[in-house]
C-alpha cells in the first residue's frame, strides 16, 4: 500500500502551490522552508509548516511520505544531506527546472534508488507564500522523469501527486528534458530581460510607447534574478546551445536588414509559431507502470507528444 502523505520542503511559489493543492486534493501534507517569516502567511493560514528540518523528515521516514523538494537549485544539496540523514528511504520527487544537475547532485548522496525528477511547467513572475495559488497547475504539464533504473512505484506516486493537483504528466527523460526546457523557458528569459533593456534604453518616450508586445515579451524579466540565475546557470550546456541558435536568427536577420528585409526571420517566426499553436497532444493510455518495457515506452510516447492522465495499475493502490 502506497502512503498518500506528501511533505513539501521549499514553500516559495511552487512549493507552496502543491502544498495547497496537495491539501485541497485530501492528501495529509506538511511542509518544512528555513525562513519562518517567509511562510508567516501560511501558519497564519493554519497550514501545518516549520521551520524543524530534522521534524519534517522524521515524521516523513515515519509516514512514507513522499518528499517534494522545492528549494532552488544552489540549496539542493544541503537539503538532500538532511534527507540522507533523517529520511534515506523516503519515496523523492523535485520540481526543479533542470534535472540532470539534480539527479546527479541526489545520486551522489546515495538517495538514486527512491528518486524520480519532476517539473511542473507552470508559474508566474512572482514569488513567495503570498503568490501560491491551488490552482497553479491544472491544465499545466508537469515533466516526471523517465531515466534509466527508475523505480515504477515511486514514478506513479510522483505522477498521481502531479495528477491530484490537476496536471497532466508527460513522460521525460532527464537531459531530454534539459534540452528542451533550455529552449522553452530559459532562453525566453534571456530573451525577456534583453529586450526590456533595449526598450528602457529608449527612455521615457519608448516606456511611454509601450504596449502589448513590450509587455507579454518583458512579462519574465520581472522574476526574481537569483531564481533566473540558479534555473539558466544550472543548464549552461543546453542553454548555450538554443542561444547560439537565437543568435544566429538575429545576426542573420540584421545582415538582412541591410537590404531593407527581414522576411526570412518573421516568415520562419511565424511559421514556428503556427506549429506551436497546432501541436495537439495524445493520451498515453495503454501503459502500466512497472510493466516490461514501460520506461522505455513511456519516455518515446512522451517525446512524441503524448501525455499521461490517469494511471494505469496492475493492482489496487
Amino acid at each position: 500500500m502506497t502512503s498518500s502523505s506528501v511533505c513539501v520542503l521549499g514553500l516559495g511559489l511552487i512549493g507552496g502551490s502543491i502544498l495547497r493543492a496537495a491539501h485541497d486534493a485530501g492528501r495529509p501534507v506538511w511542509g518544512w522552508n528555513r525562513s519562518a517569516d517567509a511562510i508567516a502567511g501560511a501558519i497564519a493560514d493554519g497550514y501545518d509548516v516549520g521551520t524543524d528540518l530534522k521534524a519534517a523528515l522524521s515524521r516523513a521516514a515515519t509516514q512514507d511520505a513522499l518528499l517534494v523538494i522545492a528549494v532552488p537549485m544552489p540549496a539542493v544539496d544541503s537539503v538532500l544531506a538532511a534527507i540522507a540523514e533523517h529520511a534515506p528511504a523516503a519515496p523523492l520527487t523535485d520540481v526543479v527546472s533542470v534535472k540532470a544537475e539534480v539527479a546527479s547532485a541526489v545520486a551522489a548522496r546515495g538517495l538514486l534508488a527512491r528518486y524520480v525528477g519532476g517539473h511542473p511547467m507552470a508559474g508566474t513572475n512572482q514569488s513567495g507564500w503570498s503568490a501560491t495559488d491551488p490552482t497553479l497547475f491544472v491544465d499545466a504539464v508537469w515533466v516526471v522523469a523517465t531515466d534509466p533504473g527508475v523505480d515504477a512505484d515511486v514514478w506513479t506516486r510522483v505522477a498521481r501527486l502531479a495528477l491530484d493537483c490537476g496536471s497532466v504528466v508527460v513522460p521525460a527523460e532527464s537531459v531530454e528534458h534539459d534540452r528542451a526546457v533550455a529552449r522553452i523557458s530559459h532562453l525566453p528569459h534571456l530573451l525577456a530581460e534583453a529586450l526590456a533593456i533595449v526598450g528602457a534604453a529608449g527612455g521615457p518616450l519608448a516606456l511611454g510607447l509601450a504596449a502589448g508586445s513590450f509587455r507579454d515579451g518583458t512579462r519574465v524579466a520581472s522574476s526574481s534574478p537569483n531564481l533566473v540565475r540558479a534555473m539558466t546557470e544550472g543548464n549552461a550546456a543546453a542553454l548555450r546551445t538554443a542561444l547560439d541558435e537565437a543568435l544566429h536568427a538575429l545576426t542573420a536577420a540584421r545582415d538582412e536588414l541591410d537590404e531593407n528585409s527581414t522576411k526570412t526571420l518573421v516568415d520562419a517566426g511565424n511559421a514556428a509559431r503556427l506549429q506551436y499553436e497546432q501541436h495537439r497532444r495524445f493520451d498515453i493510455d495503454d501503459i502500466t507502470p512497472g510493466e516490461p518495457g514501460w520506461r522505455e515506452r513511456l519516455q518515446d510516447a512522451g517525446r512524441r507528444g503524448g501525455v499521461v492522465r490517469q494511471i494505469r495499475s496492475a493492482s489496487p493502490g
